[in-house]
């Protein structure tokens, strides 16, 4: 038996290791027809749309990969002595960390100059493909007659109490850039955080909310009324769920919340990369992000399909950016005044 078996068996091992191994291209370089990308899951941003267009169009395939910017940086930095992804993407502050643990290098794509300069490194490092803005996500039967709220001081009306909330700041990412779009609005900045929180006592005073933990179903079943929260996750919300929301960025002002796009140094597969990012970048790439309602870090015409689900161009006007490092360096101390001031 084992002696018809192991022939049939190496057959199928140098079947598998054909498959496996890299097409030898014309200058003697062998590229692979597989890219690993990690943080890019299937059903966020579009991403799906993006893997199966940019296999069309290179015939390399880029596996689904659900880490997120977390998981993402700590895997590049343990396997940093031998890489097994190609790029990685992340939430916009967890770039210069990558940069300082050295596991990322510089690459500008051909339209590397349109990316707006604060969101981007600029040897190229880690560069903006799409962002999303700090929200009022509203369930409108929740609601009932109470008027949806246009403005960060709307909030703070008697109709509102107990019907407010955002992650906690403590635990949630998104939280903490809630914080930091609430003290812009309020004439802050991130030297000064005194104009943020002494709005965020009296939304405290007016029974605010905090979950821990991702809050979409409890905004879905009315739980929570109103979340203060990326505008993705409304549109998500109201399209895909077919939930009675909507979104509105206020009046006062808002946060960008950027998301970014790496190449990994010393990466297995670096001219596949190069050209996944070329694709992301692309006007192409970035109308395909447009469908999984988040906005264009380029200044694309987007399908009148996808412009409809997005509120309109004007109100984006008054969402902002601010020094991304700067908000990540000082995280910490504002999270501890949080603690101390807000809920102590």
């Amino acid at each position: 038996m084992k002696f018809k078996l192991m022939p049939f068996l190496s057959i199928i091992l140098l079947s598998i290791g054909l498959v496996a191994c890299s097409a030898e291209s014309g200058s003697g370089k062998k590229e692979s027809d597989v890219l690993i990308a990690y943080n890019n899951p299937p059903l966020w941003a579009n991403w799906e749309a993006i893997q199966k267009e940019f296999q069309v169009k290179e015939g390399v395939r880029v596996p689904a990969d659900n880490k997120n910017s977390g998981q993402a940086i700590t895997a590049l930095i343990a396997e940093k002595s031998s890489p097994i992804a190609d790029v990685a993407y992340f939430g916009i502050v967890f770039g210069e960390e990558a940069i300082k643990k050295d596991v990322v290098e510089g690459y500008k794509p051909p339209l590397f100059d349109e990316i707006p300069d604060d969101l981007k490194d600029a040897e190229g490092r880690w560069m903006s493909i799409h962002y999303g803005a700090i929200s009022f996500i509203v369930n409108t039967d929740a609601l009932g007659d109470t008027p949806i709220p246009q403005s960060w001081d709307d909030l703070l009306k008697p109709e509102y109490s107990g019907k407010v909330g955002f992650l906690d700041p403590s635990s949630a990412a998104i939280g903490y850039s809630v914080l930091t779009a609430v003290n812009i609005a309020m004439g802050g900045d991130l030297e000064n955080w005194d104009p943020g929180f002494e709005y965020l006592k009296k939304l405290e005073e007016n029974n605010a909310i905090h979950p821990k933990q991702t809050a979409n179903a409890k905004v879905m079943k009315g739980e929570i009324p109103i979340l203060i929260d990326a505008d993705f996750n409304g549109y998500k919300m109201k399209y895909d769920d077919n939930a009675p929301i909507e979104v509105v960025i206020p009046e006062e002002g808002s946060l960008k919340v950027p998301y970014i796009i790496s190449l990994v140094k010393n990466s297995p597969h670096s001219d596949a990369g190069k050209k996944y990012i070329d694709f992301i970048v692309s006007d192409e790439g970035q109308k395909l992000f447009a469908g999984g309602y988040v906005r264009p870090i380029r200044d694309v015409e987007i399908s009148q399909e996808a412009k409809d689900k997005f509120l309109p161009d004007k109100d984006y006007e008054r969402v902002k950016s601010v020094d991304f490092l700067k908000m990540n360096e000082v995280q910490d101390g504002i999270i501890k005044r949080w603690m101390d001031e807000i809920i102590n």
